[in-house]
């Protein structure tokens, strides 16, 4: 049985809660699951503590079984300590594209000769 460390969303509509729990991956987000871990609260500040709880040593156990935790919690578990940091690829996706580079360099060389003619006089 492949078994997920993974969030499960309860709460109403746009008031958002949820539980971090150990699932089988074959059952959907909020169907059945094997042990609740712990909650997280994503209305609360940052800063406060009871934004994210989690049952660190039932999490261990779970990882020691071979569980995989998804990619939200096993942030949630780095920043908690239960897990190593590891490096994450940065997508680039801030990045403009070829064409709008293309555009920029374009305006660019343009204002550069605008500017050439001022400075000769």
């Amino acid at each position: 049985m492949a078994t997920k460390i993974r969030l499960a969303r309860r709460g109403s509509k746009k008031r958002p809660f949820y539980q971090i729990v150990a699932a089988d991956s074959r059952m959907p987000r909020d169907g059945r699951f094997i042990e609740k871990l712990g909650t997280y609260n994503p209305l609360l500040p940052k800063d406060r503590e009871d934004r994210v709880v989690i049952d660190i040593e039932r999490v261990q156990a779970w990882l020691a079984h071979g569980a995989t935790p998804t990619d939200r919690v096993s942030r949630m578990l780095e920043a908690a300590g239960a897990l190593p940091k590891k490096e994450r690829a940065n997508m680039k996706k801030a990045e403009p594209g070829k064409k709008a580079k293309e555009r920029a360099e374009a305006r660019a060389a343009k204002a550069a000769e605008a500017a050439a003619p001022a400075d000769a006089e």
